[in-house]
């Protein structure tokens, strides 16, 4: 009797919510999975842990993360298989991606960058591409240009460290994409939250380059605003700019409060002029982190179903953009496989070409 996975779950399972045994457990179960392509039973699990656990409680547990969706048994007498949903878990949370070594990253530029000949077509650079890849992964490269840029459903922002966010970006389309970006300095914890909310609410079916212009024109519109409602209270002399009028760094300073009291539309002014200051902080972080992430590079990673051309064929989808001269995203190279791709390897292969690609046509 074979037993169909259970279909994906709505939502991922935190990876908090799964203790330090279970997430063990369910780590090397995945790591087994995509060296073989078998089921791993209990018997097998219980000797490649580090921490000491029979193969009783070891079922234990993978009944628990059955249970979760994370895992399934193909046959009823047989080991587990992650699910859809569970290999999605394990490549977004778990996952530790590799890198090239300078050699190969030698031999990615030596076969698709260098050595032009005069009169060499942009395909055959794209020839190129793919076939290294196929070669490297041992897997079916592919390629497409003048890609769309996706259309927002959902965004999030994630801070990695100090300095490093991760941006989960959800098409309309159902595809997700994750870019790691540099956080500008200073960004306060708060502000990755804020830009989350705001950005769900207001800019849903906008393209990251779509959102990213209709808020400098906000930003452009407050700063307007701002300056009207500033310049009134610093003529009747009841306040004064400290730094240049306007600019990032100037600040107004207010005086004569008692006369404030007495002036109510002054009074109206300086309020309104305080509540503007903080929507233009706000707006401009906003700015500052769709720009980073309009930059950032990133990998696209398709599990069987979420990607409608795979859904029936139980493959994944490993993929790249590349950029011209202009930073414009013009099209897409990747890696077709079965979904026990080893993720952490040809992620970085791909992204690696994708760059020396995108430098070809001056994507820098």
């Amino acid at each position: 009797m074979t037993n169909a996975p259970p279909p994906p779950l709505f939502a991922q399972p935190p990876l908090a919510e799964l203790n330090e045994r279970s997430r063990e457990i369910f780590r090397r179960l995945v790591d087994q999975y995509l060296t073989t392509g078998e089921p791993v039973g209990s018997r097998n699990l219980s000797r490649a842990l580090s921490m000491s656990l029979s193969p009783a409680s070891v079922r234990n547990v993978m009944h628990d993360l059955e249970h979760a969706g994370l895992i399934y048994s193909p046959h009823t007498s047989a080991g587990r298989l992650p699910t859809q949903t569970g290999l999605r878990f394990f490549v977004d949370a778990m996952m530790e991606v590799g890198d090239l070594t300078e050699e190969e990253r030698r031999n990615i530029e030596a076969q698709v960058a260098t050595g032009q000949t005069p009169g060499r077509t942009f395909d055959a650079v794209l020839n190129d591409a793919t076939a290294l890849l196929s070669g490297l992964s041992r897997g079916a490269a592919v390629v497409a240009t003048t890609a769309n840029e996706i259309k927002l459903k959902h965004i999030e922002f994630v801070r990695l460290d100090v300095d490093r966010g991760l941006v989960v970006l959800v098409g309309d389309d159902g595809n997700v994409e994750n870019r790691i970006v540099p956080l500008p300095p200073g960004l306060p914890p708060s502000a990755l939250q804020e830009a989350t909310n705001y950005l769900n609410n207001q800019l849903r079916g906008f393209s990251i380059s779509d959102a990213r212009r209709a808020q400098e024109r906000l930003v452009g519109e407050i700063r307007r605003e701002l300056d009207s409602a500033t310049q009134r209270v610093v003529e009747a002399g009841l306040a004064s700019w400290a730094g240049e009028p306007g600019s990032d760094t100037g600040k107004l300073i207010v005086h004569g409060r008692a006369n404030l009291l007495e002036n109510l539309t002054a009074l109206e002014d300086i309020d309104r002029a305080r509540r503007l200051f903080e929507d233009l902080e706000r707006q401009k972080d906003i700015v500052d982190l769709l720009t980073a992430t309009e930059r950032g590079e990133g990998v696209r990673i398709f599990i069987g179903s979420e990607n409608k051309l795979f859904s029936l064929s139980g493959s994944s989808l490993v993929a790249a953009p590349f950029r011209d001269r202009d930073q414009k995203i013009v099209g897409v190279l990747g890696v077709i496989g079965p979904t026990r791709l080893n993720y952490a390897r040809i992620v970085p292969m791909v992204d690696y070409t994708a760059k020396v690609v995108g430098r070809m046509l001056g994507g820098g």
